[in-house]
């Protein structure tokens, strides 16, 4: 495919993703805390009935970069675990798949922390 098809089919699959967490927002009571693991745990289970992977195919970082893509990558990290160490590996193979974004998030939220003063909204 073009490098504008691309660009186009991440745009559609990560704008579908956030636009359904937009309206879940807009028309439930859920907070974001719970809309936010709805989304991780949505893409573990995708990913284990196989119906995540095509999505992923399809719309590359459009639909991994979103959360049901975190939780598509600790599915797919406690699939392989499971089968190269058993059932120890399933529990710590998503851990390992993820460890890097992790660290990432936890890195650059500190360095933000340090560069940037917080202000409360009045």
């Amino acid at each position: 495919m073009s490098s504008f098809t691309d660009y186009l089919l991440a745009f559609l699959i990560g704008g579908a993703i956030c636009t359904v967490g937009q309206l879940l927002m807009s028309l439930t009571r859920l907070t974001p805390a719970r809309i936010l693991v709805l989304f991780v745990t949505a893409g573990v289970v995708l990913t284990a009935l196989g119906l995540y992977r095509p999505v992923v195919e399809i719309g590359g970082a459009g639909a991994t970069v979103p959360l049901t893509g975190f939780g598509y990558s600790l599915a797919n990290g406690a699939i392989e675990g499971a089968k190269n160490e058993g059932i120890l590996g399933a529990v710590t193979g998503g851990v390992k798949a993820t460890a890097a974004g992790i660290t990432a998030a936890v890195f650059f939220g500190y360095l933000f922390a340090l560069l940037f003063t917080p202000k409360t909204k009045k």
